[in-house]
């Protein structure tokens, strides 16, 4: 899946993207709980980037439960990025936010951030040397031992337990009132369009991006979650 069709599935998605995963909330409210005890001891003014912030949950999550921090929320998606920015307004936080439209790479130079988040986002990059160049303009954005808080769909795709996970993740997707045909094009994805790999390899794609050895905090059925500090010789 090329970044056109990224763009153009989530642009689909952004109207009805909450409701749509709205059952699925446990899981990322678990993902959150854990991100609040790992971004303890960032300075009162942290400046927190949020990459393929989609709606902006994890992004209001954390303005709520931090007064003076201030955010950059990049998303390649216009649609999606309209309701992160109107929920900062509604919330009260968006003049704290910079918003921006666009990947990653196109981000301009705005100054170090002390963390960043990155959640379902690196698994759309096929090519693993692309997917660790993406890691490395992460690192390149924070500051010295900058956190990153990242996760994705991840499993080894040929082991017999990704048969078991997979098929429970397809049921959970089916009772959280997905469509049927919704939840086989997801299945059909997963095998073409996502690069599910095992977990240990895409922490070593993380640390070839610019970081020391991820530490794996999280995992939810076919999610895992990964906590990074920017490796002290990366170029900033």
């Amino acid at each position: 899946m090329n970044q056109d069709e990224v763009r153009a599935l989530f642009d689909q998605q952004a109207a009805n993207y909450d409701t749509q995963w709205a059952r699925t909330a446990p899981i990322r409210n678990c993902l959150h709980l854990l991100l609040d005890s790992f971004f303890i001891g960032l300075p009162a003014d942290a400046r927190i980037l949020c990459v393929g912030v989609g709606t902006g949950a994890e992004l209001a999550h954390l303005a709520r439960k931090n007064s003076a921090w201030r955010f950059t929320a990049v998303e390649p998606s216009g649609p999606m990025l309209d309701v992160c920015r109107q929920r900062a307004e509604d919330e009260g936080f968006a003049s704290r936010c910079h918003f921006h439209e666009g990947y990653l790479d196109s981000l301009p130079a705005t100054g170090l951030h002390d963390a960043a988040t990155c959640f379902l986002v690196s698994q759309f990059i096929l090519d693993q040397s692309a997917r660790s160049e993406f890691f490395r303009g992460l690192a390149r954005r924070l500051g010295p031992g900058g956190i990153l808080a990242s996760s994705d769909l991840a499993s080894d795709v040929q082991s017999p337990e990704y048969e078991v996970l997979l098929r429970g993740w397809m049921n959970m997707m089916s009772a959280a009132a997905i469509a049927p045909e919704a939840v086989e094009r997801m299945r059909k994805a997963y095998a073409s369009d996502v690069a599910v790999l095992a977990p240990t390899r895409v922490a070593s794609i993380i640390q070839s991006g610019g970081f020391e050895r991820p530490v794996q905090f999280f995992q939810a059925g076919l999610i895992c979650a990964w906590l990074s500090r920017r490796a002290q010789g990366n170029a900033a």
